[in-house]
C-alpha cells in the first residue's frame, strides 16, 4: 500500500487546496492512501540558529519531518500568491530539505496541483513549486497537470468537490502518480547493488 501525504500550501480552513487534498484522499486509487496534513501553521520560519539549538529543528518540525520521511510520495496542493507560492509552503520546504534533522525530500516521489479562486489558475505558483523541488532532488509528476482557475464554483459550501470534470481530472493525476512512484521504486531498487 503507498503512503502519501498530502500538503496543502494554504493555512486557511476554507482553503480551496485543503478541499482538493481531501477530494483527492476520496479519490485515491487502489493501493493508495492519502493523508492529510493540517498543521503548518506551527512551523516556525526557518532560522539557522532555530535548528542548531535544538538539534535539527522544534518538534513541529520533526513531526513533519518524521511523516514525509515515513511517506512513499508527496502531493501538493498550491495557491498561487503574487504569481508564486505562499511562504508557508516555502518555509515547511526549506525545514525539510536540511540535512541536519534529516534531509527528507531527496528522491522522494511530489506530485503537484493547485486551486485559485481567481481567474488565473496556478500555473505560475507550480513552475515555482517545480522549481524549489528540482533544487531538493524530489522527482516531480511531469503530468498530467491541474491548474484549477475560478475553483470556488467547483466545490459545494461545506468544501466537497461537486464537479464530475474536477474529480475525472484529479483522478487521473492521482493514477498516473501512483504508476510515476511505482516506476521510480523499480529504477531505486535496479541501482542497488
Amino acid at each position: 500500500m503507498r503512503q502519501v501525504l498530502a500538503i496543502a500550501g494554504s493555512l486557511r480552513r476554507g482553503s480551496l487546496n485543503r478541499f482538493l487534498l481531501r477530494a483527492a484522499a476520496g479519490l485515491a486509487p487502489a493501493g493508495m492512501t492519502i493523508a492529510v496534513e493540517e498543521d503548518l501553521a506551527s512551523i516556525p520560519l526557518f532560522d539557522e540558529d532555530l535548528e542548531t539549538a535544538t538539534a535539527g529543528g522544534p518538534e513541529p518540525v520533526s513531526r513533519l519531518r518524521a511523516k514525509v520521511a515515513s511517506a512513499d510520495g508527496l502531493l501538493i496542493a498550491t495557491p498561487e500568491y503574487n504569481h508564486s507560492i505562499p511562504g508557508v509552503l516555502k518555509n515547511a520546504i526549506d525545514w525539510l530539505s536540511r540535512e541536519a534533522g534529516g534531509e527528507v525530500l531527496a528522491g522522494k516521489p511530489v506530485a503537484v496541483v493547485g486551486a485559485s479562486g481567481g481567474p488565473w489558475g496556478t500555473r505560475l505558483s507550480q513552475a515555482a513549486l517545480r522549481q524549489v523541488l528540482y533544487a531538493t532532488e524530489s522527482p516531480v509528476l511531469p503530468r498530467p497537470a491541474l491548474f484549477l482557475r475560478d475553483a470556488r464554483r467547483l466545490f459545494d459550501e461545506s468544501g466537497r468537490l461537486t464537479d464530475a470534470s474536477t474529480r475525472d481530472r484529479l483522478a487521473a493525476v492521482l493514477a498516473a502518480f501512483a504508476r510515476w512512484m511505482d516506476v521510480l521504486a523499480r529504477a531505486d531498487a535496479s541501482t542497488r547493488p
